[in-house]
């Protein structure tokens, strides 16, 4: 969706007014625990929508498309006729909490631009649904912990699209870490970028969440955390940089390093840019190295390291598919989620740390 659509929507929400909060427990009564596939909604059908989550969705066992909300009526009429949505469960920004009164619609997914997640998780959780929310989970720690509140009030669950911690090869190596298998960890590198070429996307404007931090920069993030199977305890320095002023502007992070220090002085090194194709984790320990490349792709993540290959084949094509295979599944069985609301949040501080860090140039405690 471009970025004058967007504001369209926003245009639309100011004048549409204040949203009617409908509450789960006199409208709704949650049936999930009885179904056997969840039926989910999609809010927003830009490109990773469109593009990978809904063809995920024809693949999913305990989850498929129920539902849609967009700002655009040819969306909505193209989705309803490749997909077979019925007229009732297509929404759009001003009808979205009637969503309340669907049981046909257990899920809801928001994938909009991060300034727009906290909203929607928040009218969504209200509507008596469980929710999954797209990575950056929002813009600061303040709306993470707003949106948590919200579905832990609503006694709903909230999942973060964190796919590649549902992936198998992701999910070997840091099986190698967490037991230790090569020894304590040394030393973490990673870096996740590709060339960003659109210039009014939400990713080039700051007030919707953009920079390259808040998008690919997430990945690195992950990548140094998962490498090292520590939480970071502070940003020793960072630095962001652009060489393309007249698209990332007024200071705009296109490209951010930064040295994150773990306990026991581990130290990680992150990179990501919207100015090159980088992509690849180095997790250095006392008996060798793992090494993963791509790291963090839709689809070929593999890796080697002294113990072998690390190379599981994908049971299904779309690591989308098995995330969202995967939370419907613990919400059916009321387990916990591999990625829960509490795991975006952590990235969404190591996030505003790192601007700190770069803006003063001081080392900044997380």
């Amino acid at each position: 969706m471009t970025l004058n659509s967007r504001r369209d929507i926003l245009k639309a929400l100011a004048l549409g007014g204040a949203a009617t909060i409908f509450s789960p427990n006199t409208l709704l009564a949650s049936t999930s625990q009885q179904k056997t596939r969840l039926g989910v909604a999609l809010v927003g059908l830009g490109y990773y929508s469109t593009d990978l989550l809904a063809p995920a969705l024809q693949q999913t066992k305990n989850c498929y498309l129920a539902g849609i909300v967009t700002g655009s009526p040819e969306k909505a009429e193209a989705w309803k006729k490749k997909y077979n949505i019925p007229d009732k469960n297509i929404y759009n920004y001003q009808t979205f909490d009637q969503i309340a009164n669907n049981p046909d619609i257990d899920v809801v997914y928001v994938v909009l631009p991060p300034s727009m997640h906290k909203e929607y998780v928040v009218r969504a959780a209200n509507a008596g649904k469980d929710v999954w929310c797209e990575k950056p989970m929002a813009v600061t720690v303040e709306e993470c912990q707003a949106m948590i509140d919200a579905c832990r009030k609503n006694k709903k669950t909230l999942a973060i699209g964190y796919r590649l911690q549902h992936e198998p090869n992701t999910q070997e190596y840091r099986r190698i870490v967490q037991k230790k298998l090569l020894g304590n960890v040394q030393h973490v590198s990673c870096a996740a970028g590709y060339r960003e070429n659109r210039t009014n996307h939400w990713k080039q404007d700051r007030a919707m969440g953009g920079g390259v931090l808040y998008d690919m920069g997430v990945y690195s993030i992950q990548g140094v955390r998962m490498g090292s199977g520590m939480e970071p305890i502070a940003v020793v320095s960072a630095k962001t940089s652009t060489t393309r002023p007249e698209i990332y502007k007024n200071g705009l992070d296109e490209t951010v390093v930064a040295t994150l220090e773990f306990p026991g002085g581990v130290m990680g090194d992150l990179k990501t840019t919207f100015g090159e194709n980088v992509n690849f984790l180095n997790i250095k320990c006392q008996k060798g190295e793992i090494k993963i490349a791509p790291y963090q792709a839709y689809n070929g993540v593999k890796g080697t390291s002294p113990l072998g290959e690390i190379n599981h084949p994908y049971e299904l094509h779309w690591q989308q598919a098995k995330q969202m295979d995967n939370d419907a599944m613990a919400i059916m069985q009321k387990k916990p989620l591999i990625a829960p609301g509490e795991e975006g949040m952590r990235d969404i501080r190591i996030v505003q740390a790192i601007y700190k860090s770069a803006a003063s140039g001081q080392r900044v405690k997380i």
